[in-house]
């Protein structure tokens, strides 16, 4: 499958949402510019209605749909926040959904889920990493004929999420280095697009956790690797990556960088005492990337994506007992 969305299709998504979507705030870092030698900036998009960018690309593809496909029904495997951003869609437009999500999706997102679609949508819990809701997405596909969303993989959602970072840059026009989560990779291959576009020399920069990585160790030979998948904070970036999006990152992204998971909960806490923001562990790995020195940013003007903010409570305050400074 080759994808391979353009500065339009973004511009198309960014019109749509307008109204339906927040304009997130994009704000100078005063403690991580001089903790980096930087001159930091970090996109709130955790501020996003549903607590994650997710809600772009999910509004973006379910109003997309035909009414023959919304008529079959949508079905969808995610690790929680796009999952939200279809529920409310299915909501809106009166169209029944399945729900897929792994046993590492935080109660948090799966009450959010409920909560969001009501009696339309039906939410199931699999297994235990992504790769296990999708697998049981893709069957009520093949035997039930339901209409599947990709949470990365589709021109609409990257489309979406690209709206982001034409935000951003919009907002900030003279960053040198964008850094991003990478999970699945719709995110940074929409950033990518929109960055790129209106600002050719800017670098982007991929993070994911040591937990999960496949980005990091499949992109200097540009196919994808098996990797080993592990418990993480960042649960929102678990899980496997396909060709096509390696191969669309190859175009625009400069590198792939990864993070420990104490970094991530470092990270997490940084943000919360320095900045009041509550965010989740996918959303923290970019500032995980500067603290721990991943990025080559010292003299740059640096944006970060903080993409989502949907942790559970008791996680939260754990990291924050054994974190904060």
């Amino acid at each position: 499958m080759k994808i391979d969305p353009q500065m339009t299709d973004v511009l198309l998504a960014a019109r749509f949402l307008r109204g339906r979507v927040r304009h997130t705030p994009t704000e100078r870092s005063d403690s991580l510019s001089s903790l980096s030698g930087a001159e930091i900036f970090l996109k709130w998009e955790n501020q996003q209605i549903c607590g994650s960018f997710k809600v772009r690309g999910a509004l973006n593809k379910m109003f997309s749909l035909s009414e023959e496909d919304r008529a079959r029904g949508v079905v969808t495997a995610s690790s929680g926040n796009h999952a939200q951003g279809v529920a409310m869609a299915a909501r809106a437009l009166s169209t029944r959904a399945v729900i897929c999500v792994p046993g590492v999706c935080p109660q948090t997102k799966q009450d959010a889920i409920r909560r969001l679609g009501g009696d339309l949508v039906e939410l199931r819990v699999l297994g235990h990493f992504y790769d296990d809701a999708e697998a049981e997405a893709h069957r009520l596909q093949q035997e039930q004929g339901m209409t599947y969303i990709s949470s990365f993989e589709d021109h609409f959602i990257i489309s979406g999420a690209g709206t982001l970072g034409l935000e951003m840059i919009m907002d900030e026009p003279h960053l040198d280095t964008v850094i991003v989560p990478a999970g699945g990779g719709g995110l940074i291959n929409g950033v990518a697009i929109a960055v790129k576009a209106l600002s050719p020399e800017t670098e982007i920069w991929g993070v994911q956790s040591v937990a999960s990585n496949p980005y990091v160790v499949s992109w200097p030979g540009g196919k994808v690797l098996d990797v080993s998948y592990e418990d993480s904070l960042a649960d929102g970036l678990t899980g496997w990556i396909p060709q096509s999006l390696l191969d669309l990152s190859r175009k625009r992204v400069t590198n792939f960088v990864d993070v420990l998971e104490s970094d991530i909960a470092k990270a997490i806490a940084f943000l919360h005492s320095r900045h009041h923001q509550v965010v989740e562990g996918a959303g923290a790995v970019g500032v995980a990337a500067i603290m721990a020195g991943k990025v080559p940013v010292k003299g740059k003007r640096v944006g970060i994506v903080i993409s989502g903010g949907n942790i559970d409570q008791p996680r939260l305050l754990e990291i924050l007992r054994e974190y904060s400074d």
